[in-house]
């Protein structure tokens, strides 16, 4: 008896001890969730801002993405649609514009980097002190620019006959190519072999808003990136690269080439100068001028005039009307006012034979009479022209032939190429 008195004393001992436990543990769980509803109360949520999306590279109007391209010939069913070049008709200008602007983003190729390292003046300082002498390097006589969209796979023959020829006539020039694509590790092994024989030449990624800052065109292009401005039917990034050269040259100074302007002679001696594309054969003056070969001082009032013209005038639907109709509206009103100094060369000094015409330049001797023609034509753009734009759209296609213009041209540069895509018949 006395023995289940105790079993039943322990019993009721470790009954209230358990008791006590579980009082506790709930008083614990309750603390808990009063902690947390308080630290739910009082926390702050500190947004993270979103990364700043990348504007559009460079662009190039003559330089149309593609399969890697030959100096000489492309199969034509390499090239692209017209879909693909121009928007369906019919989509909103707010679609369109997000389309365009979409794709750039997309494209690493066409994306401008957006990190501090393109700051206002770690941008200017590269681009300066690549200008500049160094141990390895000596100062640059000539500064010359050029713009590349597409890929770094894609820059091929044509453009590296076209660099060629540049260095040729200014060995001690200094050439910087617009372009991310180029501007990476595989550009860079493309322009190893200039680089190799000490030339200078380099990429580099354009900084829209550096360029255009305290210009016209900064709010046109704030604009753009708002979707505010109608893109039109011609391709955007044809009209960005109409702006993208006069922002090069109106903040550096120097000389703009397209990729395919094969450079004959030094440019010694030219100073704020564009070229006249047609003159007005009744009249001898000029009726057009273009925009492939540009020369100008930093900060040349005429550039301002340039852009100032693109941001009031922009029109996205009618070709030509933001380059070579620009800069023809532009200077035939300034021309004659106080504060410009400028020179219009002849067609000859760049444009010896117009886009309509440029076929003739790549055929070989038909005849007898077309080959005393083809020997007088290639002796006056010897003696007369400092460039030939080859109209790279239209002639992109097109064989050298064999005793072509073109081909004695190669020669004399000293183009190194596979002779075996040039045509002999």
């Amino acid at each position: 008896m006395e023995e289940i008195d105790t079993f039943l004393s322990q019993l009721l001992f470790h009954l209230q001890r358990s008791k006590r436990s579980f009082y506790a543990l709930i008083s614990l769980l309750l603390l808990c969730l009063i902690a947390y509803n308080s630290a739910t109360i009082f926390c702050t949520h500190v947004p993270i801002s979103a990364e700043v999306p990348p504007g559009p590279s460079s662009f190039s109007p003559e330089n149309v993405p593609g399969n890697s391209r030959k100096f000489f010939s492309v199969n034509s069913s390499a090239r692209l649609s017209s879909a693909a070049l121009f928007p369906v008709k019919g989509e909103s200008s707010s679609a369109k514009l997000k389309t365009h602007l979409s794709l750039l983003h997309k494209n690493r190729n066409l994306g401008v980097r957006t990190t501090v390292y393109h700051s206002k003046r770690r941008r200017d300082r590269k681009v300066m002190d690549f200008f500049n002498p160094s141990s390895s390097y000596s100062s640059c006589k000539f500064r010359f620019f050029m713009t590349w969209i597409s890929s770094a796979e894609s820059f091929g023959d044509r453009e590296m006959f076209a660099m060629n020829s540049l260095f040729k006539a200014h060995p001690r020039g200094c050439l910087i190519v617009a372009s991310n694509s180029l501007d990476s590790r595989s550009g860079m092994q493309i322009l190893k072999p200039f680089s190799e024989k000490g030339l200078k030449v380099t990429a580099i990624s354009p900084d829209f808003n550096y360029l255009f800052k305290n210009t016209p065109a900064q709010a046109w292009y704030n604009q753009l990136m708002l979707g505010n401005v109608n893109p039109g039917e011609v391709p955007l990034g044809q009209n960005l690269s109409n702006l993208l050269r006069l922002g090069l040259l109106y903040r550096f100074g120097g000389i703009y080439l397209d990729t395919d302007v094969i450079v004959l002679k030094s440019f010694r001696g030219l100073k704020n100068a564009i070229g006249a594309q047609t003159i007005d054969l009744d009249t001898g003056k000029w009726s057009r001028l273009n925009n492939a070969v540009m020369i100008f001082d930093e900060g040349h009032p005429l550039l301002y005039k340039f852009i100032q013209e693109f941001a009031l005038t922009f029109d996205g639907n009618k070709w030509g009307h933001n380059g070579p109709y620009l800069v023809s509206r532009v200077v035939s009103r300034v021309t004659g006012r106080p504060g410009y100094n400028f020179t219009i060369l002849p067609p000859m000094a760049f444009y010896p034979v117009d886009w309509s015409k440029i076929g003739s330049l790549f055929q070989g001797p038909q005849s007898l009479n077309h080959s005393k023609w083809l020997l007088a034509k290639l002796r006056q753009i010897r003696s007369l022209s400092f460039a030939v734009h080859l109209w790279n759209k239209q002639s992109r296609g097109f064989e050298v032939q064999k005793g072509s213009v073109i081909q004695h041209i190669m020669f004399s540069s000293g183009a190194l190429y596979n002779s075996s895509t040039v045509s002999t018949e």
